[in-house]
């Protein structure tokens, strides 16, 4: 494994639409009122959820640090996997909510250089032309020098993970704290590439009694810190869309369209730039498993999977809650449908195809071959699941991009990735 190149930036896809000729209700302010209503219910319920995940998840690590052990290690793990499913369905909230793009960093960034954190294996390399943290190895060394200062890092607070060790240096991929972080102290390194196998950390990496790799102490602190960390961060979260949230508010006080847009703006840019682009295509082209999003753990799958079902929750206007509640109500899919029924017939059912495209990709994994298995090079039946899922999110992009249109609303920029619109680019 050589150094990793840093991520590629997205770039904005503009495109220019025309207005549709189909006319909104008279009642149409008062339905555009209670969809963005219904939209910052399932953003409280879905954060809600995410956080309630995050606790047992926080719990789970507390309990296997007190006694660390296989078994604990893997109740820990199952938690953080349970823990994914409810957050990636919150992504939809993202692009177009600038609270939410400012804290998401914070507990999803990726892909992060581990290096900064922990012990890595010696085909990581030991240095990077982008990154002077790529092997600080915070865990094994009280102190480390960011941007040529001295830092103690004796303790590795909540706040020092924070404050201090997150994007250290203004570099991305010093990515100190989140699900990526906890995920890699969890798993480890996987060391299999593009064969079959996800990290093997050892649960003797924190017990203090039988430590391996050294450090077992300060590596327990760090996930500690890092656990609690997120269930701190998930709390802010959960309050600013609750009443009276400034999350809420910034949605329910603005223009009603200014909000649609929003909702389009966030949808449109994790189905294009985001997932199609950024977290699928450029792996898939590459061939490359540093690509992949939960690369640690192997549930890049399931969290694809849950990525395009929030996009198609919001649309909707439903979300099924842990507790097999469902929180729903007036939806963008009934605006759009009161403005041109065939636009909405069209995209739901390209939503449907979206996840159901996924969902091969899900079963594929389940049967064996996990996600950085199916876009290695030579493996064209797996290249070929995934490259089927890509597909239908770019597909389903067009008829959000028709909806946007449908709705009157002025043209939506949503993100772009090179991968899908210059892909020459890539391999410069």
């Amino acid at each position: 494994m050589t150094p990793k190149t840093a991520r590629l930036a997205a770039i904005a896809a503009t495109t220019v639409l025309t207005a549709a000729v189909f006319l909104l209700p008279a009642n149409a302010a008062t339905d555009e009122k209670a969809v963005l209503t219904t939209y910052t219910n399932i953003a409280h319920a879905v954060y809600e959820d995410s956080l309630t995940t995050a606790k047992t998840l926080d719990d789970k690590i507390h309990a296997f640090l007190d006694k660390p052990s296989d078994a604990t290690l893997d109740a820990a793990k199952q938690a953080w996997l349970a823990a994914r499913a409810p957050y990636q369905q919150s992504e939809a909230f993202r692009f177009g909510n600038p609270i939410v793009d400012d804290w998401e960093g914070r507990v999803n960034a990726w892909p992060l250089d581990e290096g900064l954190i922990d012990y890595v294996d010696a085909n990581y390399g030991t240095e990077s032309d982008e990154n002077s943290l790529y092997t600080a190895n915070v865990i094994a060394n009280p102190s480390i020098k960011i941007n040529g200062e001295t830092v103690d890092a004796s303790k590795l607070t909540p706040e020092f993970l924070s404050g201090t060790l997150q994007e250290a240096g203004d570099i991305e991929a010093n990515v100190a704290t989140g699900y990526h972080a906890i995920e890699f102290l969890l798993w480890g390194q996987d060391l299999h590439g593009t064969e079959a196998g996800s990290g093997e950390r050892p649960y003797t990496d924190y017990d203090k009694a039988n430590c391996t790799h050294g450090n077992c102490e300060r590596r327990a602190e760090y996930l500690a810190s890092a656990a609690d960390l997120l269930v701190t961060d998930l709390e802010e979260m959960v309050a600013k869309w609750a009443d009276e949230g400034e999350a809420r508010k910034a949605v329910l006080d603005a223009d009603p369209k200014a909000g649609l847009s929003v909702i389009l703006t966030g949808l449109g840019s994790l189905s294009y730039g985001e997932l199609a682009g950024e977290r699928m295509k450029l792996g898939l082209m590459l061939h490359d498993p540093e690509e992949e999003h939960d690369c640690f753990s192997d549930n890049t799958t399931n969290s694809h999977l849950n990525d395009a079902l929030g996009i198609q929750n919001v649309y909707l206007g439903r979300y099924k809650r842990l507790d097999g509640k469902t929180v729903e109500g007036s939806s963008l899919s009934s605006l759009v449908a009161a403005a041109d029924p065939a636009v909405d017939t069209e995209l739901k059912a390209k939503l449907d195809t979206t996840n159901a495209k996924m969902k091969a990709m899900a079963d594929r994994a389940k049967g064996g071959e996990a996600y950085d298995q199916q876009i290695g090079e030579g493996n064209a039946e797996g290249n070929a699941t995934v490259q089927a899922a890509i597909d239908a999110l770019v597909d389903q992009t067009k008829s959000l991009e028709r909806a946007v249109a449908a709705l009157k609303l002025d043209a939506i920029a949503f993100e772009g990735s090179d991968s899908l619109d210059a892909p020459d680019k890539v391999f410069q």
